[in-house]
């Protein structure tokens, strides 16, 4: 009986889901997740519930340390800014 040896899988790369971000890594590349999403608003508390329908998350108050002028949701990432700590848009 002969042997026959079966070939190596070779990983390319590979793509790893972080909540409702795909994360994609090559071979010897970093892993990084996509950049939060961000949103100017005019209001100092706002709601978040992911932005997703039945795929997003609890609904959760947030409010903006002004201070900082940004705060992000602990859930999604998603990053708010209040409008005073934006520039003008051009």
């Amino acid at each position: 009986m002969r042997s026959v040896e079966a070939p190596l899988a070779v990983a390319v790369g590979i793509t790893i889901m972080l909540g409702t971000r795909a994360v994609h890594r090559e071979e010897g590349m970093p892993m990084t997740p996509d950049a939060p999403e961000t949103e100017v608003v005019a209001t100092w508390k706002v709601a978040c519930d992911g932005g997703e329908g039945a795929l997003g998350h609890p609904r959760v108050w947030l409010s903006i340390p002004e201070d900082r002028g940004w705060v992000e949701c602990g859930y999604c990432d998603k990053r708010y800014v209040h409008e005073s700590r934006v520039g003008p848009a051009r």
